[in-house]
């Protein structure tokens, strides 16, 4: 009778075991549950999406039209408010760069998960160097770097080929971008949970 109770005890903590596995997501269940976030968040925010190429004819994006530039190689999404003053990172550059930004969630569309804009005296700031094309950044300080590590996001990195850099200039000519960023071109926590972010940040060289 000891046996028996033994065998069935055993057979329903086998079921759980199979009802939790069964109630695990695979990593590809969790990238098309990412794609499906992204959709809606450009369907619910009218965004207008532009191929790599239209873009690359002007390097321009349409703020009236809510125009956003889609980068096949990384599924980030660019939208460019404002290009700036001064010059585009050079090979052999390496300097400091200010960011100011907001945070937030693509899956619910409004959810603010960080920011830097509500302090004046509260900035992120990454140390960058560009050579061969191609830009490594890391984060010195900052909400950034608390959160997430010294690692900057590849997404945050993109607009740099667009976008001209200045020190000492006034908020309303800085360079701004908004940007959906999926979680192969994310911070740490997007890797790990599979989880797109939306940010609007401004970019300023370090005097």
């Amino acid at each position: 009778m000891k046996k028996l109770g033994f065998l069935l005890l055993l057979f329903v903590s086998f079921g759980f075991v199979l009802q939790s596995c069964d109630d695990t997501e695979t990593y590809a269940e969790k990238k098309e549950k990412e794609r499906r976030w992204i959709k809606n968040y450009i369907e619910k925010n009218n965004i207008n999406v532009i191929s790599e190429s239209d873009f690359k004819v002007d390097t321009i994006t349409d703020v009236s039209n809510n125009e956003y530039v889609y980068f096949d190689d990384s599924g980030v999404y660019m939208q460019i408010v404002e290009r700036g003053e001064g010059e585009k990172m050079a090979d052999g550059d390496h300097f400091e760069i200010i960011m100011r930004f907001i945070e937030g969630l693509v899956e619910t569309g409004d959810t603010l998960s960080t920011t830097n804009i509500y302090d004046p005296s509260a900035y992120d700031v990454m140390m960058c160097s560009k050579s061969s094309g191609s830009f490594t950044a890391s984060f010195t300080q900052g909400n950034m770097y608390s959160n997430y590590g010294q690692s900057v996001p590849t997404g945050w990195l993109i607009p740099l080929n667009y976008i001209k850099l200045k020190a000492q200039l006034p908020n309303e000519y800085l360079p701004k971008v908004r940007l959906i960023v999926p979680h192969s071109a994310g911070h740490s926590t997007a890797s790990s949970y599979v989880t797109p972010y939306f940010y609007e940040i401004t970019y300023q060289k370090k005097r």
